[in-house]
């Protein structure tokens, strides 16, 4: 059963030092993978693909994506290159987490005219064609949103492609063309939003001659790993808080048994220092996970 573990890395260009000790205790301690954001306009933030280049550089084992891609200030042509550069560079850990795009008031102080929601999921589904048109084996097309010219495609297989889908039309979208899902807002499996958006990813999946299974589920998860178990774990809104390592077993080992979950993103939460938080992660929550699951 092939599942993900990785986590939510620090992003301020102060925590330079912090950012690299943790991905490479990471890559030792066998996570599969980290993230970033991609704020751009945020002055104080690390650039999100210029970060993973270079923690792909740092570590042998880890992948390392963008959480998720801005891609109105990232066009889909040289996005496509850079995906395939950072892919044959990295020995294929690169992934590629894909968006429409959000926070467009933010956006547009970059100098990137604003799309309207029904174009920006277009451009958003023509982003992920020209991806694998870009690609060893695609055969890359003009379209409406980014009409290229004889473009060749690299000699370098396509990334897997996971989106941070939310409306109903992007999730369409992320079953036609995506390798994975990740819900918006932390949202998890027990969630409304997981409810009704999971089936229509798989209904545009089945559609277009694909299996619903193609499309895994990645979730973003914060939460605290305590030292002692938790009287409740969820809150009264039913969103996971954390608990112990025996806690966040049983919790996460469920929803993959039951709940079709083919991944998570930690991102630590509490007073307990990150490198603490991912220590249990990493040495204790995801191992004994990993034996639960190869006993089933």
């Amino acid at each position: 059963m092939n599942v993900r573990f990785g986590y939510g890395s620090p992003d301020s260009v102060r925590d330079v030092a912090a950012i690299v000790r943790l991905a490479q205790q990471a890559d030792a301690d066998g996570l599969d993978h980290v993230s970033l954001a991609d704020h751009p306009y945020v002055p104080d933030m690390l650039d999100g693909y210029a970060a993973i280049a270079f923690l792909l550089g740092r570590t042998e084992q880890l992948s390392a994506f963008v959480n998720v891609t801005n891609l109105p200030l990232r066009p889909a042509p040289v996005l496509a290159r850079t995906a395939t550069s950072l892919a044959a560079l990295s020995g294929g850990r690169f992934i590629l987490g894909l968006g429409a795009g959000g926070a467009w008031d933010r956006i547009t102080m970059m100098g990137v005219p604003e799309l309207r929601p029904a174009e920006a999921v277009q451009a958003f589904e023509e982003a992920m064609q020209l991806v694998h048109g870009l690609s060893d084996g695609g055969t890359p097309t003009p379209t409406k949103h980014y009409p290229i010219g004889a473009l060749r495609p690299a000699a370098v297989p396509a990334p897997p492609i996971w989106t941070g889908s939310n409306g109903p039309k992007s999730l369409a979208a992320t079953g036609r063309q995506a390798d994975g899902w990740i819900p918006g807002h932390a949202a998890d499996w027990l969630s409304d939003r997981y409810r009704w958006s999971r089936p229509i990813i798989d209904e545009a999946a089945l559609a277009a001659g694909r299996k619903p299974s193609d499309i895994g589920t990645i979730y973003n998860f914060p939460g605290t790993i305590t030292a002692t178990p938790l009287r409740q774990t969820r809150d009264a809104e039913g969103r996971w808080i954390g608990g112990s390592v025996s806690q966040w077993t049983e919790e996460l080992t469920d929803a993959i048994l039951n709940h079709n979950a083919t991944g998570f993103t930690l991102f630590p939460r509490g007073a307990d220092p990150h490198d603490l938080q991912l220590a249990r992660w990493s040495k204790e929550v995801v191992p004994a996970i990993r034996a639960e699951l190869s006993r089933q």
